[in-house]
């Protein structure tokens, strides 16, 4: 990551904007290295009206996270060369209201840690001044919570925050390289999810699993809350919570 990084406070102000106004517009979409979250998949195949595995298989790659050995998942670029994102165009993302994660708290970039003895969630956020952007130039001025706010971030770092859950599971529970059976049954359940849900339904995967039957008959229409079941299954079933 090249740039400063400043730790900020919820109630410290930056001035930043970014519009098609700004010379450097569609820079960051370049030089690219995007790790997607499940629902950040989630959300983009749905936006492009795509099933999890053609989404997959068209727009991303997937390897090994070097600290925690589970599948990690990145968007593959349109241009080998700029390593452009595949959703750029002349006229900004083509997929803005769904952007990954990442992209929608930028020029943030938060950090989390959990107790193991209460499970709360303590976070923490970095301002990452990028010598490229020259979006730090411009007049808006806004704290880190209007910011975090008004990108609708809020939404999604709840169910974002559960794969850093499963991260920490696999450490303590698994330390080491996955087996390839144990890998696949992890990227099933978290990125292919229509894969995950015709095999959970059709071929009793749940059977003597403990899963809130009210979310379990959610999960066949309501795709997040399918994301939680995958995650929870995961949990059960792979590290034998």
């Amino acid at each position: 990551m090249n740039g400063k990084l400043i730790a900020m406070s919820p109630e410290e102000s930056f001035r930043f904007e970014c519009s098609p106004g700004v010379a450097c517009f569609n820079a960051c979409c370049r030089d690219l290295n995007q790790f997607l979250y499940p629902y950040d998949i989630l959300r983009l195949r749905k936006r492009l009206g795509l099933s999890s595995g053609e989404f997959l298989n068209r727009y991303t790659s997937q390897h090994l996270g070097p600290g925690s050995g589970l599948p990690i998942v990145s968007l593959t670029s349109a241009d080998a060369r700029r390593l452009t994102c595949p959703f750029v165009t002349a006229e900004g993302c083509s997929v803005y209201p769904d952007r990954p994660s990442s992209c929608r708290i930028y020029p943030l970039v938060r950090a989390i840690s959990r107790n193991r003895a209460t499970n709360e969630i303590t976070e923490r956020f970095m301002l990452l001044k990028e010598p490229h952007c020259l979006g730090f130039g411009e007049p808006k001025a806004q704290t880190v919570r209007q910011w975090i706010k008004n990108q609708r971030v809020e939404t999604d770092n709840p169910i974002n925050d559960k794969l850093m859950e499963i991260i920490s599971l696999k450490r303590q529970r698994l330390p080491g390289p996955l087996d390839l059976k144990s890998r696949g049954l992890v990227y099933r359940a978290l990125y292919d999810l229509d894969s995950f849900k015709n095999q959970i339904f059709a071929n009793n995967f749940l059977n003597n699993l403990e899963l809130d039957p009210e979310k379990l008959a959610a999960a066949r229409t309501d795709d997040k809350v399918l994301l939680e079941v995958g995650i929870e299954w995961v949990k059960q079933v792979v590290f034998k919570l």
